[in-house]
């Protein structure tokens, strides 16, 4: 078992890794061709900092693991908001532009209903459906590249672009910047590798289901881009900067996490992968009457308000936090 986590973490480690070396190698070449900066963080970087996900939700589809690829795409949902913002908006609560705020929030409610809505009515995660997030994906991606490229005088500057000036800063000769991408994506492919085949062999050898190692440690491991964003964001005074961030990639999980995963492999719920509770005497699956509800929550609870007031406020921050730690008691008790 030890060498089931040994292995477990070493594949965290090349993935973060590769994905920091493969967003420095995308922006680097981008800034060679003279591809403007929000443009590059807008695509490149938002992309980049999710790779992880995808790589883990692809290669678990592939391997016909769905619930893997479930559990993570929702967990990263949980994790993202209820720890990682929440930690930003606990420490630091400040002010955001609620006009920047709202396209990722609507899309991602828009593409968070349809997900789970199919999961209710049908039990399963067919094809059509996975290329119907995939379009919406698409379509997210078209308005940011056209917002990229008519930024608005008030648009705040965005983490990704600090971090796509930092990284063009890092990245100077062509060969380095080539080098720098095959070596990152060599390291998310081999680190999401790693990561699925020993994450489930310790589910196997705890009997814990596949679900609930996805839904905390497998989650928790591929959202640490987003956290060393907001760590950082924090640092430089910019802690509200971090939340635009945080709902590009929960809608990310969603469109392009999800919606790959699906295409790839459909699956269904099946009780042998995922986790299942006793409710007025009927099992019931736990991610459809608790997983997926605390997915809507945590953002209506750290989004809403916001939308609304054009602040975060502590409290939510703290409420999230809590919210957060009672869910992982739960998975494990």
């Amino acid at each position: 078992m030890l060498v089931h986590f040994l292995w477990f973490v070493l594949g965290l480690v090349l993935l973060i890794k590769g994905g920091d070396w493969f967003v420095d190698g995308s922006v680097g070449i981008a800034k060679k061709f003279k591809v403007p900066d929000l443009l590059i963080g807008a695509t490149v970087v938002s992309i980049g900092t999710t790779l992880p996900e995808v790589m883990v939700s692809a290669t678990s589809a592939f391997q016909g693991h769905g619930a893997m690829a479930y559990g993570n795409a929702v967990g990263s949902v949980i994790c993202n908001t209820a720890l990682i913002a929440a930690l930003t908006v606990a420490i630091k609560p400040s002010k955001v532009n609620r006009k920047t705020l709202f396209v990722p929030v609507f899309f991602f409610f828009a593409a968070a209903a349809l997900y789970a809505g199919n999961a209710y009515i049908t039990g399963s995660f067919n094809r059509p459906l996975g290329f119907v997030l995939l379009t919406l994906f698409v379509a997210y991606m078209v308005i940011l590249i056209r917002n990229a490229l008519h930024p608005t005088k008030d648009a705040e500057v965005s983490v990704e672009k600090q971090e796509v000036e930092e990284a063009a800063e890092k990245v100077h000769a062509t060969w380095l910047i080539i080098v720098m991408m095959i070596a990152g994506a060599a390291c998310i492919a081999f680190g999401a590798r790693l990561l699925i085949d020993h994450g489930i062999a310790i589910a196997e050898g705890f009997g814990v289901p596949e679900t609930v190692i996805a839904l905390t440690f497998v989650a928790l491991g591929t959202s640490l881009p987003e956290l060393v964003t907001a760590i950082t964001s924090l640092a430089k005074g910019h802690g509200a900067l971090s939340l635009g961030n945080i709902c590009g990639a929960n809608l990310f999980n969603i469109v392009l996490v999800s919606g790959l995963s699906i295409a790839i492999g459909p699956f269904k719920f099946d009780p042998s992968t995922f986790s299942t509770v006793t409710i007025g005497g009927k099992q019931v699956y736990q991610s459809l009457v608790l997983d997926t509800p605390l997915m809507f929550i945590v953002m209506g609870i750290l989004t809403v308000p916001a939308i609304i007031t054009g602040k975060l406020k502590r409290w939510q921050g703290i409420t999230l936090l809590a919210l957060y730690i009672a869910f992982c008691i739960y998975q494990f008790v």
